[in-house]
């Protein structure tokens, strides 16, 4: 069979994929992309539009149950239209896709292909009945929820975070196996709803990535607001119990029965059927597409974007990599993957911004550092907006000034962050910050009060 030829093969239409195709039809070549599912990927479709349009509604209804301590009354309780959530969410979702379909199908040169893609060597790829070929491939298959193998998982309906999405009837008792970002906003937003929630993590804490303070201080709200939080698990399994589940774990301890189960431990790399064998292209022992700092495979002639490859599990770090694969092949830029910095947020409420190192990082590095930490209780924006749980952190080197690391929990704190952020982008000292002058009344203006303040890191 003739292989149509492209100058390029790009497989999954997610977060890095039709924006370098833009890039790359906009330059004269001709792109085959390739979707087996719905454009937009995770980001879009199960992801952070839904989930954060979710997240939306979960904190109207938590304000509005505290419509009271801001002296508003309300005529009659506060009720959740799961119906009218879903449809909010779905609506979100769908006109972003309908969106980027329209801009997909705008673009010259450039043809959509539904269907698995797999290699069959190095240069073709084959979907459906159609056989390919290109010069330049480059993947982005993004990854999906693990499953882990536990006794029982295989004999009950469970939820992962693609299926929660599909959920018609609010869970009267969710049962969250998995203490990480993804269990924790779907725990909250659920409890927000008006479900009974569980989390069971086998770790002792709580997102284990963070520091020990931070952990403790998401555990407290969540506690806070009626979640139930079982640490260290061990030997956890399932069963059905007449129409519902029980989740037993730690001998010794009453099972968790619920209604629903939230499986949320971890992400699996679509890489598994794509045939990379046949195309020589290296993966690591967990699946992740092995690259370089430029996102080349092992292969001449192929990349690897986004989730597939391991050096990041967010739309952030997709798009970036789109960026840098688009700078090196098109505008002679030789950016790379290690120069970005580690930033991400949690989207509970209140949110946690992060960037750079943890206090634990840094203190394995064994470098003289700075510390400075500020409650929320101390920020008059939060108490202006009556919500003060959580706290700022920076790091700086004691030798260099380098800003190291931030957290910031609290009202706003995925937003703050990037004060931080940008500074660390910009290389500029410690003192740039704490002799910024920033707009009061915001949570972010404390920030160099913090940076004026710092301390030994004991």
């Amino acid at each position: 069979m003739m292989a149509r030829s492209f100058d390029a093969i790009i497989i999954g239409a997610g977060q890095a994929g039709p924006p370098l195709a833009g890039r790359l039809t906009a330059a004269g070549m001709s792109v085959a992309l390739i979707e087996r599912k719905l454009v937009g990927g995770t980001c879009v479709n199960t992801g952070c539009m839904p989930t954060k349009a979710m997240v939306a509604s979960a904190y109207a209804a938590h304000l509005a149950r505290r419509a009271a301590d801001y002296g508003v009354t309300l005529s009659g309780p506060v009720g959740v239209d799961y119906t009218a959530i879903k449809a909010r969410k779905d609506k979100v979702s769908d006109d972003a896709r309908g969106n980027l379909e329209s801009w997909i199908a705008g673009m010259d040169k450039c043809t959509l292909y539904r269907g698995h893609a797999r290699f069959e060597t190095a240069k073709t790829v084959r979907v459906g009945d159609e056989l390919l070929s290109a010069g330049k491939i480059f993947i982005n298959t993004g990854g999906r929820a693990s499953v882990p193998d536990l006794p029982g998982v295989d004999e009950i309906p469970f939820l992962t975070n693609s299926s929660m999405m599909d959920l018609d009837v609010l869970p009267r008792h969710l049962v969250v196996v998995g203490g990480s970002y993804v269990s924790l906003e779907f725990a909250q937003m659920f409890r927000r709803f008006g479900s009974q929630v569980t989390v069971i993590e086998k770790s002792p804490r709580l997102i284990g990535r963070e520091d020990e303070d931070v952990s403790a201080a998401i555990l407290s709200i969540l506690e806070n607001e009626g979640i139930t939080v079982h640490l260290g698990a061990s030997d956890i399994s399932f069963a059905r119990q007449g129409s519902d589940i029980a989740v037993t774990f730690t001998a010794g301890k009453a099972p968790a029965v619920g209604s629903h189960v939230l499986l949320a431990v971890g992400r699996t790399p679509n890489t598994d059927d794509l045939g990379l064998d046949k195309a020589g292209v290296e993966v690591d022992k967990r699946g992740f597409i092995v690259v370089d700092d430029q996102l080349r495979t092992s292969v001449p002639g192929i990349w690897a974007m986004g989730d597939c490859n391991g050096k990041g599990a967010f739309t952030h770090t997709s798009y970036n990599d789109y960026e840098i694969v688009a700078a090196n092949l098109l505008d002679n830029d030789p950016r790379r993957v290690s120069d970005r910095i580690e930033a991400y947020a949690l989207y509970t409420d209140p949110p946690l911004g992060r960037c750079g190192m943890t206090e634990a990082a840094v203190r394995k590095s064994g470098r003289r550092a700075l510390v400075g930490q500020r409650p929320m209780t101390r920020v008059g924006r939060a108490v202006e907006k009556g919500e003060t749980q959580g706290f700022m952190k920076i790091l700086a080197d004691a030798d260099t000034n380098e800003i190291l690391g931030c957290s910031v929990l609290g009202p706003g704190g995925d937003e703050a962050i990037h004060c931080v952020l940008d500074l660390m982008y910009a290389k500029a000292p410690i003192s740039t910050l704490a002799r910024a002058m920033h707009i009061h009344p915001n949570v972010s203006e404390l920030l160099p009060t913090i940076a004026q303040e710092l301390k030994p890191l004991a």
